[in-house]
């Protein structure tokens, strides 16, 4: 079965070169540390962050009551209107994709202090530095970095949650939609060979 070791060995090829891909984003997320030096063009290591957001809407699920908590969280609106998405150009979609980005972090964070079980804690945390994580895979794709709205309007693009199981939805449903747009349709990673 000569043939199947050799898709045992892509295989195990494919999980070292994106766990090293992990590696170098994990590197750069590390404080002091400059943006990386090549643009991460791929979406096998946003996959990682959204099955540990799937994993941790999971555990949340699972301890109901004793991880309910009594506030509502604003998070981005997931849902993607795709006519309305073509026609933005990259600047508009990195901004909706970096604010969303900026709420969840700041929902997800103000769980720190609720005096979770350590279970949770532990994907709190892993949740906090994927995001940060993220960001940097952003910024190796040159997609502009967030602004805070200058107005005090509420943003069109946000809406409120009030359980923290619904806070990983919208979490693991942003990744999924326009975090994963913006990734696949970044400028720098379609300019032929670079």
């Amino acid at each position: 079965s000569h043939h199947n070791s050799n898709d045992i060995d892509r295989r195990i090829y494919r999980r070292y070169r994106l766990f090293a891909l992990l590696l170098m984003v994990l590197e750069w997320t590390r404080p002091g540390l400059s943006s990386p030096l090549r643009p991460i063009c791929d979406l096998r290591v946003l996959d990682h962050f959204i099955k540990e957001a799937w994993d941790a809407e999971a555990a949340l699920r699972a301890c109901k009551d004793a991880c309910s908590i009594a506030t509502n969280f604003t998070v981005p609106l997931t849902r993607v209107d795709f006519d309305v998405w073509e026609a933005m150009n990259i600047e508009e979609q990195a901004q909706e994709v970096q604010s969303g980005i900026h709420v969840l972090n700041e929902a997800i964070s103000s769980l720190q202090a609720s005096n979770q079980t350590d279970v949770l804690q532990s994907h709190i945390d892993a949740s906090i530095n994927n995001i940060a994580s993220i960001r940097q895979v952003l910024r190796s794709l040159s997609i502009p970095e967030y602004v805070p709205p200058t107005s005090d309007g509420e943003d069109k693009e946000m809406q409120k949650v009030s359980s923290i199981s619904e806070l990983f939805q919208v979490h693991i449903n942003f990744l999924r939609g326009k975090v994963r747009l913006l990734l696949a349709n970044a400028p720098v990673c379609h300019q032929g060979v670079s």
